[in-house]
């Protein structure tokens, strides 16, 4: 229970459906926060919406174990070239991780969240992460890393619900959390400060800003939190729209170029893993590349996908979920 409207009706669909419900709600970040769902403010709502459903509600401190998990990673991540999902790890390694490891171990059949996704079963009873019934907030994407068994011990509730279904829910069982506003930021940095965040934990690294040619353009101050795709805020000035196409962390470079240039068919995939059995070489997927982006056809090839239509490139370190349907097959990271 993170503190929020989608957890809160989640714990509320259970109970009544006769579940022997228990809360849990992670405090996982030790320093400032003003988003996500680590904030003192986020802990108290959750905790009175336990009160509300009386239903038993614990807090775990997984500060350390968040810190080792996702925080280190994100940084290095950043300071090796990368572009990395925080939220997406914390899913994998904290959440699937850790969490679902206690609940089995404290004799709990399953973890159950608010996410926007269902978990759908097979003929032979396997389970698979589904999208959601709400297109616009569907969150299986941020869900595509998990396999096998972690994805039979979870329970999903409000995956056949819209968004306005669940507020409307939450408002006729009084539920404090009815209105409250979506968090949409990494937890552990206060909004805009991400930059701030990663210059104090890692060196600088000033460098010079370059064409797709070579061409000098200018120089930056640091090439940590320059990300592939970059419009905005790259300091340089050439009077038309010029992207971030590729950095060199040994050299500190930054590569600007046009649209175009950063259009590619094919993305080099590492980690990639199945939810269930291996994906031959040449089945066809739909592969997504962001929480909220559009998939697209294309077909596996060894360890690539090969898209059926040019996309902008995947900064590396970025999930890439392949679906078959509407039900996640595999997870990987971009190369």
């Amino acid at each position: 229970m993170s503190g929020g409207v989608d957890s809160s009706v989640a714990a509320a669909v259970l109970r009544d459906a006769g579940h022997e419900v228990t809360g849990v709600t992670l405090k996982l970040w030790g320093g400032e926060s003003d988003s996500g769902c680590c904030s003192v403010a986020d802990v108290e709502d959750a905790r009175r919406v336990a009160q509300q459903l009386d239903l038993p509600h614990y807090v775990f401190n997984l500060t350390e174990e968040f810190d080792a998990r996702v925080v280190d990673p994100y940084v290095a991540a950043y300071a090796a070239g990368r572009t990395p999902n925080p939220c997406v790890e914390c899913n994998r390694t904290v959440k699937w991780g850790l969490l679902l490891e206690r609940c089995r171990t404290m004799g709990f059949d399953a973890l159950a969240t608010g996410h926007h996704a269902r978990v759908a079963r097979d003929g032979a009873g396997r389970a698979w992460i589904a999208r959601g019934a709400d297109a616009a907030k569907d969150q299986s994407y941020v869900l595509a890393v998990l396999a096998g068994d972690a994805v039979a011990d979870t329970l999903l509730p409000i995956g056949e619900l819209t968004k306005a279904e669940v507020r409307a829910r939450a408002e006729a069982l009084g539920l404090r959390t009815a209105t409250k506003a979506e968090s949409m930021d990494v937890c552990f940095i206060r909004r805009d400060e991400r930059g701030t965040f990663l210059r104090t934990r890692v060196p600088s690294s000033p460098g010079p800003v370059v064409g797709v040619d070579g061409a000098p353009l200018g120089t930056h101050d640091g090439v940590v939190g320059f990300t592939i795709g970059q419009r905005r805020g790259t300091g340089v000035a050439t009077g038309e729209r010029r992207y971030v196409v590729d950095l060199d962390v040994a050299t500190a470079t930054v590569v600007l170029g046009r649209r175009e240039d950063l259009l590619r068919d094919r993305i080099d995939l590492v980690g990639l893993r199945a939810v269930h059995d291996p994906i031959p070489d040449g089945t066809r997927v739909l592969v997504q590349t962001s929480a909220h982006g559009s998939p697209v056809d294309a077909v596996l090839d060894g360890p690539s996908v090969r898209l059926a239509e040019a996309r902008p490139r995947v900064a590396p370190g970025q999930v890439v979920a392949l679906y078959a349907g509407d039900r996640v097959v595999a997870g990987a990271y971009a190369a």
